[in-house]
């Protein structure tokens, strides 16, 4: 079996040269997707894992716009179009210096089992461009935002293709992305997720990626006789998914005890919770990507300069910052600290060996392409809402958005428990996303 997966990213890697985001995803799908298939004759033999490692549609474009000095820039733009065998291509829009090829090819393979799990009819895309929003002006994101949506606007539609928001695509973003959409295809149309309240939007959808990350992770706990009440956790970063997380934990009634940025992480054995996690917020609004802000305001908080919050002796640790933030070094400690339970509220936030390590050890681990998808499922009941031009409350949202995740978590639990009882969450999400893309695209014949 090993033979069979190193000979299938063979074929992968020399596809896909100097590509090491979208490998190490394709590698960690195919270490646990690989020996399912050749256990099925329904699935072997169709080459189903390298159609779906193949994007349908790569676009690359050029986004010309003009910054508040008069000087013309130009940065490039990408729509990665995975797969469409459940629905049209879901999956967010990132604007940040790293963006490459490499980058949204491993974050839209991601969303297309992602999407899968929570049931809803989407494929799985993702798109962005390497303009960093940071420090720019409103006019200079309005000029590129348009210009990023004019060359966009001809591959997505309502039934075709529905972007989000993503890393440095927030709801201002959104906004100039929707009215020049809206502009040239003279049309009102649900063509974008995570629109403001006054023109489509769905209420929680902000939260909803946090949320959904604490609803599986009670979920994991219950199956060890645990719940989320009491326990001490670490998240790191402190944009929306940190947000949310930290909300949801402390309803739930647990304690969150650190945030982190690029600069360190702080420390607040107090709690982050009330107005402190409203600070969150201020201080993401402010474009200072610092965690060592925070001790401004609270200067009973500790920051710890350089380092990263797996250090501490937590319950949970939810890492919600960005890929491989969480190395093998970083499990060790976690793992020799006590941790319970690892949620990924990021995409890909843990290393391979840092994975390895958690599941060796029996530490409840859940793959981003599980625990966060409760904001993809947000954004497919904002579609749902566009639809049937309605609008649902906060508590019937969010009432959906717990149905969903627990879903997720029954599904993985199916395809990942072993007889010791212990549930490979990695292996659970992998397999029970593969099937229903790998069904449809059987049904639908070699396309």
């Amino acid at each position: 079996m090993e033979q069979k997966i190193n000979e299938f990213m063979a074929l992968v890697e020399s596809k896909n040269p100097n590509e090491p985001e979208f490998l190490q995803a394709v590698r960690e799908f195919a270490e646990t997707v690989i020996p399912f298939i050749a256990e099925r004759k329904k699935y072997d033999g169709k080459n189903l894992l390298l159609r779906i490692a193949e994007p349908e549609r790569s676009i690359i474009f050029r986004v010309p716009w003009v910054d508040d000095k008069g000087e013309i820039i130009v940065n490039r733009g990408f729509r990665i179009q995975m797969n469409s065998a459940i629905g049209p291509y879901k999956g967010g829009i990132r604007f940040h210096h790293s963006v490459n090829l490499s980058v949204l090819k491993f974050l839209a393979f991601e969303q297309v089992f992602k999407n899968s799990l929570t049931t809803l009819p989407m494929g799985g895309g993702k798109g962005g461009s390497d303009f960093d929003p940071e420090g720019k002006s409103d006019g200079e994101i309005m000029r590129f935002c348009q210009s990023f949506m004019t060359e966009l606007c001809r591959h997505i539609g309502p039934d075709l293709d529905v972007p989000a928001g993503d890393i440095g695509v927030g709801a201002r973003e959104i906004g100039y992305l929707f009215g020049q959409y809206k502009r040239i295809r003279n049309e009102f149309t649900g063509v974008l997720t995570g629109k403001g309240l006054a023109y489509g939007g769905s209420l929680i959808r902000p939260e909803a990626t946090g949320y959904g990350v604490v609803y599986f992770t009670d979920q994991m706990l219950r199956t060890i006789g645990h719940e989320i009440k009491g326990k001490r956790v670490a998240i790191s970063g402190f944009g929306n998914v940190a947000w949310g997380v930290a909300l949801k934990i402390n309803e739930l009634g647990g304690k969150v005890v650190t945030i982190s940025g690029p600069d360190g992480y702080i420390l607040d054995e107090e709690g982050i919770s009330g107005e402190k996690i409203e600070h969150m917020v201020e201080m993401r609004a402010t474009g200072d990507n610092r965690a060592e802000v925070y001790t401004h305001k609270y200067p009973n908080a500790v920051f710890h300069k350089g380092k990263s919050p797996w250090e501490v002796k937590v319950d949970i640790a939810i890492p919600c910052a960005t890929q491989n933030e969480l190395n093998g070094e970083d499990a060790k400690k976690l793992i020799d600290n006590g941790v319970l339970c690892v949620t990924e509220a990021a995409n890909m936030p843990s290393t391979l060996d840092a994975i390895k390590l958690f599941l060796d050890n029996k530490v409840l681990f859940a793959p981003g392409k599980a625990a966060n998808a409760g904001g993809v499922a947000a954004s497919g009941l904002e579609m749902t809402q566009n639809s049937i031009r309605l609008n649902w409350t906060s508590e019937e949202v969010d009432l959906r958005l717990k149905d969903i995740m627990v879903g997720i978590h029954n599904q993985c639990k199916k395809y990942g428990a072993g007889e010791d009882g212990y549930v490979n969450y990695v292996k659970g999400a992998n397999i029970a996303g593969f099937v229903k893309v790998a069904d449809a695209m059987l049904a639908q014949g070699v396309v």
